[in-house]
C-alpha cells in the first residue's frame, strides 16, 4: 500500500465512528503525562462517554496519544465502543499515524472478534476467540484501563491487543487503598496488580473509578494523570 492510500484510510476511519460516539454524558475526561524507560515519552488526551438507553446502551471510548519513537512521532487515535456496565469490548478501531502507521478495525461475528488490519506492506486478518467479559487493553493507552475499575481481586479478565495481535487472560492479583501523589497533590487511591505469566501491570483507580497511574515494570511503560492537579 502505498503512503497516499494509508492515509486516506486512516482520514475515512477517523470520520466515520461508529453511530452516536459522538452524544451522551461524558463520565470521564482527561490527560496523562507518558513516560517509557524514565524518559518523558508523550502525551495521552481522552474522553469516555456513555450514551443510549436499555438494549442501546453503550460506553464509547477515545483518544489522542502523541508519542516520541525513534525514528520520530507516533500519533495513536483509538475508538472503543463497549457494553455497560462492565465495558466489554463490541467494537473497535484504532488508527496509528507517524512510526508504525497502520488502521484496524475489529468487530465481533459468530463468536470470534475478527480485525482487519490495513498497513504499509497490505492487508491482513486476525481472529481472537469472543470469550465472556473481553476487553480492549491497547498498547501504550492508558485510559483502557477504566474498564478494568471493578475487576475483583482473584478474577480472570480477557483482554486482547489489536495492534500486537495478542491476547491473554489478566489475573487480578492484588488490590490495597493507599495515597498516591499526582505531581504534589496526595490522591486517595486503589491499587490494583494484574499479571498474566511474566506480564505485571498496576493500575491506581480514585473512588469513583477513574485511572490515574498505569505502570508496566516490563516496558518501563508509566502514564500519570494530570488533569486533577491542584
Amino acid at each position: 500500500m502505498r503512503s497516499l492510500g494509508l492515509t486516506a484510510l486512516l482520514a475515512v476511519a477517523l470520520a466515520t465512528p461508529p453511530p452516536g460516539s459522538a452524544q451522551g454524558v461524558v463520565v470521564d475526561q482527561g490527560s496523562f503525562t507518558v513516560s517509557i524507560g524514565g524518559r518523558a515519552a508523550g502525551t495521552e488526551e481522552f474522553t469516555i462517554r456513555r450514551a443510549g438507553l436499555g438494549g442501546d446502551a453503550a460506553i464509547f471510548a477515545n483518544g489522542t496519544i502523541t508519542l516520541t519513537r525513534d525514528g520520530g512521532e507516533q500519533q495513536i487515535s483509538p475508538l472503543l465502543r463497549a457494553v455497560p456496565p462492565d465495558g466489554v469490548v463490541s467494537q473497535y478501531q484504532v488508527v496509528v499515524s507517524g512510526v508504525d502507521a497502520l488502521a484496524l478495525r475489529l468487530r465481533l461475528a459468530q463468536g470470534r472478534y475478527v480485525a482487519v488490519i490495513q498497513s504499509e506492506v497490505g492487508e491482513e486478518q486476525r481472529e481472537f476467540l469472543a470469550e465472556p467479559q473481553t476487553r480492549i487493553l491497547e498498547v501504550d493507552v492508558a485510559h483502557h484501563y477504566y474498564f478494568l475499575r471493578d475487576v475483583r481481586e482473584g478474577s480472570v479478565t480477557p483482554v486482547l491487543e489489536p495492534r500486537m495481535r495478542e491476547s491473554a487472560e489478566l489475573v487480578a492479583e492484588t488490590a490495597s487503598d493507599e495515597e498516591l501523589r499526582l505531581g504534589q497533590t496526595p490522591v486517595g487511591a486503589r491499587r490494583v496488580q494484574f499479571s498474566s505469566g511474566d506480564d505485571r501491570r498496576i493500575a491506581w483507580f480514585d473512588r469513583v473509578g477513574r485511572v490515574l497511574r498505569v505502570e508496566i515494570p516490563g516496558r518501563g511503560y508509566v502514564a500519570e494523570r494530570v488533569d486533577l492537579l491542584r
